[in-house]
């Protein structure tokens, strides 16, 4: 066996949930500002931000939610959005993030799985909130910005001053990841696996106490979670929050808050690399655009580090490990490398036709262990068992190639999943929709390569015989149904799929077209 370890200090991971862990010295910083919501300016300082995070957590156990409980959350970036996440977590309670970009029956299906009893969401999501409680037990819904239903302001109480009584290895949040293929599956992920991988991000990082980030990737997302909200609240950063991306009011934000740190994924870094409305603004406040979720091309990021003159790095992970693998440290980095191991964490490198280890600076599987490893699939003990093995090593379906000095390289995937715009896109999922299509007999997809998205869905058609259907058609079902990411972008009408004996798509014959 050849086995990679990281050369970082011994990981030591502090006894504490994850708010007692990230609140652990919110009071202390008193009226710095933790977070501001980007478009309206308005300020939520460390000392408040720690009391309505407690009284939450209060007036959700006094109407007896905590342990045993899971609640989601359907909302963009906002203050309210920490708020809400840690309330439930000091109070004992599990968070399933959804997507808002998800329709009813997307929804809907993760509630019914999660066993979500209430919905936290804003007026701009309540209808959509509304359709998917219709098909699944959820009997209420909160609305943090409106008096619709019960308004959030209802379940605040007498603070909580201590967490409540919970094992570290119990869950706290769900959220939802399609893994290596497969329909999406609630990542159990615990108060643990979150603390231990903050620290060993950390380990790998070298911040100021002055420090502004930019808050875009979505809070729901594994990536938005732990990096922009926990971890730079742990560290006491000022969290500019936008609900989504736009690129002038991205630029008008760093210029007025002075941001010193952009977290973005590669189609963000692409626009600040090319696009000329770059130079209208002032970006000199940047010291580091961090680029995760899917890889960065080395062209791409030397063009942003010169234009704003900072520096760029990256890192890899997925949701089932917390999501921090790898990444690369200050002065430590590569063209076209996500780093190295963070502490506690090692890899293998493992030939997926014979199952034996990569030689070195050979490509192979990438398997890595550690304490960030999620606890497993949420009633899915066939999909953990397919992802994680008897000794703990969690298969990720990236190929990568480490070199002499410990940097891996991702070169090719092995898993289905498309990664658009570092969202996943899982083929069986959208082939699943297509066949429900009574003018499709038989479809596949897969990703193709894109410049500014990464990856596009492509899908192969076959028609139902006398069905008259154009690609239009075809991308317009799928529209109706799936969130704006998911969408088919490319369609090509074969005469038949092509399959293996044993009646597995072979996607590779459709990608060599």
């Amino acid at each position: 066996m050849t086995l990679y370890i990281s050369d970082r200090p011994a990981l030591s991971v502090p006894a504490l949930s994850i708010t007692d862990y990230v609140l652990e010295h919110a009071a202390a910083r008193g009226d710095k500002p933790a977070l501001i919501e980007g478009p309206t300016g308005r300020v939520v300082t460390y000392a408040e931000l720690d009391d309505r995070i407690r009284s939450l957590a209060g007036g959700l156990a006094a109407r007896g939610v905590g342990p045993g409980t899971t609640w989601a959350l359907l909302a963009p970036n906002v203050p309210e959005y920490v708020v809400a996440f840690h309330g439930l977590a000091l109070a004992g309670a599990v968070t399933t993030t959804l997507n808002p970009t998800y329709g009813p029956e997307e929804i809907a299906f993760q509630l019914r799985d999660s066993g979500a009893t209430c919905i936290v969401t804003v007026s701009a999501f309540l209808e959509t909130a509304r359709a998917a409680r219709a098909h699944c037990d959820v009997n209420e819904i909160v609305v943090i910005d409106g008096e619709q239903e019960t308004p959030f302001a209802a379940l605040f109480g007498e603070p909580m001053t201590r967490q409540a009584t919970v094992d570290l290895d119990d869950v706290v949040v769900l959220p939802y990841s399609s893994g290596t293929t497969g329909f999406p599956k609630g990542v159990m992920l615990t108060h643990r696996n979150l603390v231990a991988n903050l620290e060993q991000f950390f380990g790998h990082s070298a911040y100021g106490d002055d420090e502004v980030i930019y808050a875009v990737l979505p809070f729901f997302h594994i990536y938005g979670m732990q990096i922009l909200m926990n971890a730079m609240l742990r560290w006491g950063a000022t969290v500019v929050t936008a609900p989504r991306f736009d690129l002038p009011q991205m630029l008008e934000l760093t210029q007025s808050w002075r941001m010193t740190r952009l977290f973005l994924v590669p189609p963000i870094v692409l626009a600040l690399a090319k696009h000329p409305i770059v130079d209208k603004y002032d970006t000199s406040s940047v010291r580091q655009i961090f680029s995760g979720a899917a890889p960065l091309g080395g062209d791409v990021a030397a063009a942003a580090a010169k234009r704003l003159g900072c520096t760029v790095a990256q890192g890899y992970g997925m949701t089932e490990t917390s999501p921090v693998t790898h990444s690369i440290a200050p002065g430590e980095y590569r063209p076209g490398s996500v780093g190295t191991l963070v502490a506690g964490t090692e890899a293998r490198l493992v030939d997926p036709e014979t199952g034996q280890d990569a030689a070195p600076s050979e490509r192979g599987e990438i398997w890595v262990r550690g304490p960030q490893i999620m606890k497993g699939y949420l009633n899915n003990p066939e999909a953990t068992a397919h992802t994680i093995d008897a000794d703990g090593w969690l298969h990720t379906g990236d190929v990568g190639v480490i070199d002499a000095d410990g940097h891996t390289f991702i070169v090719d995937r092995l898993k289905e999943l498309i990664k658009y715009k570092g969202f996943q896109v899982p083929p069986a999922e959208l082939e699943a929709l297509l066949l429900a299509d009574p003018h499709i007999s038989d479809a596949a997809v897969i990703g193709v390569p894109d410049d500014e998205a990464g990856e596009i869905p492509k899908a192969f058609v076959v028609r139902a015989p006398g069905a008259d259907l154009d690609a239009a058609a075809v991308q317009a079902f799928v529209a109706a149904r799936v969130a704006s990411y998911k969408q088919v972008r490319l369609v090509e009408f074969v005469d038949a799929i092509p399959k293996s004996a044993s009646g597995k798509i072979l996607r590779r014959e459709l990608a060599d077209r």
